[in-house]
């Protein structure tokens, strides 16, 4: 079987903080390296998804194989991965650096470096890379690539002296990228006579032929016709093809070491396919697996619910078929008195939660409501035992309660240090406790650590629009703390609504319940009767607005005459209301669960 030589392969992921142009760059690569003929070339052409083409981001990591011909005449091999830049999307991008020896790090020359670019660079850097800096987007009038370049020395600390000027949109310094990947990065290593070793990158449900799976040759060769094992669960396979992306999809005999390609044996569960694991020949198979990596693990929970009850069953295979695609999405189900049968489901930050609801309900034509986002409390009991707490609906009872832990992580924002106040003040509030402040040039870097519960609902947006969009937020979760959290119940008419419970700060709980009244009083129809919504902890009310009742005007036909004739209609009015308000159902719409648990202030 014909392996490539080694020397003549590069393996090397994008990275960079979001729209600095890393799916731009791979398109000019794909296009100059004759990747895809001018017909078939379009912008993004990485990202698949129409998600993805539609708001300019990637979600999924993506990989080519190019051809680059040097100088001398010497044919390489490169092997591109495309990565997110997202913090939702960290986990795709830390198992593509698991699989390369190299990173280009791009960075706007007009934006400089931002929160996103510093985390994904220490992943890099703690993945033994070498890097090539890349300053992209020179052809813009605010380029200021000097600027930059003692930026990403001061800040980031490696060397931008021969940092690479480009500009990915007009093709401009992009041969030079192609010359550096060569010369300056490394060739991978491996035994081709070994037993075969190789790490499993990622995978995805193809509908045409199951689970295509992503990997990295290690050592030994992978072969058409093999039985392979999966270290990680013990399941083994014969495999049915091998072969490259070029971005098509083109069969080969084999892999050998180095390589990076894909590998295709009637697997039919993407969940059978651990990222991270790592393949063996059954007959050969090798002493040690690779160093897994940790899986990802949701950190923001929701309840989904279809609308109409009788979509559940298409919910139930929609979500059945992301979680073959989507590895870091979790399920179980769930129900509640509001909203019939659902799902309970983890995601890895709100973008994330954002795209599933959105997937689920374009692909699969879906109607349906998400419950405010929560995170996973660890609660003592003071029987000394433990529980997770995903649902704030299934809280224990308090007296049986010893101690509520919440997750808290570390965060660092870069911004202009022009708005350095409002967001100083916006950690305050959201409990945040300050760790570091440092300067860069004229920009500030702020490290805070605050608890998750605060920054799932809407401190990003809220992050972005005090700072004009210039602050760039980025964390890691750290550990569990004690907190004094409580949980605080809406009642509409006097009814819980389970699906608008969650659990808050008893500092907080006044505020966001008085919030949460109000903005549900705008957005609940009036009804024929008085409705009173209030927010309670415990059996204490800590808020209340009521809704007007829709009244007809009983006295329309009454013209001059006894002032007791009125009284005696206006009465009976008042009791039919009442009698209304015992037995009417108030109907909540949609909109209102979904803008109530929003959030904004």
């Amino acid at each position: 079987m014909s392996s490539e030589p080694q020397p003549l392969i590069r393996n090397f992921a994008i990275i960079a903080h979001i729209d600095h142009g890393k799916s731009t760059l791979a398109d000019r690569l794909i296009q100059m390296t004759g990747g895809l003929s001018e017909r078939e070339m379009k912008a993004q052409v990485l990202d698949s998804m129409e998600i993805e083409r539609e708001r300019g981001i990637t979600i999924k990591a993506q990989t080519v194989r190019l051809h680059h011909r040097d100088a001398e005449g010497r044919d390489y091999v490169l092997n591109l991965i495309d990565t997110p830049g997202h913090v939702d999307f960290a986990y795709e991008v830390n198992r593509s650096l698991a699989a390369c020896e190299g990173s280009l790090l791009v960075v706007d020359a007009s934006q400089g470096v931002e929160a996103q670019t510093l985390a994904n660079v220490y992943q890099a850097i703690d993945n033994n890379h070498e890097i090539v800096p890349v300053l992209n987007k020179v052809d813009l009038p605010a380029a200021d690539p000097e600027r930059v370049r003692g930026q990403i020395e001061d800040v980031i600390g490696i060397d931008a002296s021969d940092a690479i000027p480009i500009s990915a949109k007009t093709g401009e310094g992009v041969t030079d990228v192609l010359d550096a990947i060569v010369a300056r990065l490394p060739p991978p290593t491996g035994d081709a006579d070994a037993p075969l070793k190789a790490m499993l990158v990622d995978s995805w449900y193809d509908s045409y032929l199951g689970v295509v799976v992503l990997v990295r040759v290690v050592d030994g060769a992978l072969k058409k016709g093999m039985r392979i094992r999966l270290m990680g669960t013990g399941a083994s396979y014969e495999v049915d093809r091998v072969g490259v992306f070029l971005p098509k999809l083109v069969e080969q005999p084999g892999l050998g070491p180095g390589e990076i390609g894909f590998l295709i044996a009637s697997i039919k569960e993407v969940a059978d396919t651990r990222v991270g694991d790592t393949i063996t020949e059954e007959r050969r198979p090798t002493a040690d697996p690779l160093p897994g990596f940790r899986p990802a693990q949701p950190v923001v929970f929701c309840g989904i619910f279809p609308v109409d009850a009788a979509d559940f069953e298409t919910l139930r295979n929609a979500i059945a078929r992301l979680r073959l695609n989507d590895a870091a999405f979790t399920s179980e189900m769930e129900t509640s008195a509001a909203l019939g049968f659902g799902f309970r489901c983890g995601f890895l930050g709100l973008l994330h939660l954002e795209i599933v609801l959105e997937r689920l309900s374009r692909e699969f034509d879906l109607d349906l409501i998400a419950t405010a986002p929560s995170v996973v409390y660890r609660i003592r009991l003071t029987d000394g035992s433990e529980l997770e707490l995903h649902n704030p609906a299934d809280m224990p009872d308090p007296v049986k309660i010893a101690a509520i832990e919440e997750p808290w992580l570390n965060a660092t924002i870069l911004t202009p240090d022009e708005y350095l106040g409002p967001i100083l003040g916006l950690c305050q509030e959201r409990r945040g406790i300050q760790t570091d402040l440092s300067y860069v040039g004229n920009r500030a870097m702020v490290r805070y650590d605050l608890p998750l519960n605060e920054v799932v609902f809407d401190f990003y947006d809220r992050l972005k629009s005090i700072s004009k969009g210039y602050a760039s937020f980025d964390y890691q979760l750290a550990d569990y703390r004690e907190g004094d959290l409580v949980k605080m119940q809406i009642l509409v008419n006097a009814e819980p609504v389970d699906a608008l419970s969650v659990l808050v700060h008893r500092g907080a709980a006044e505020k966001r319940g008085r919030a949460m009244c109000e903005k549900l009083k705008e957005l609940i129809p009036q009804h024929m009767f008085q409705v009173p919504i209030q927010a309670a902890i415990g059996g204490r009310i800590i808020a209340r607005e009521t809704i007007r009742a829709l009244r007809k005007d009983v006295l329309a036909k009454c013209y001059g005459g006894d002032v007791s004739r009125k009284r005696k209609l206006l009465e009976k009015q008042k009791r039919g209301k009442k009698k209304m308000r015992q037995f009417g159902k108030v109907e909540i719409p949609q909109e209102a669960f979904i803008a109530a648990l929003k959030m904004d202030e």
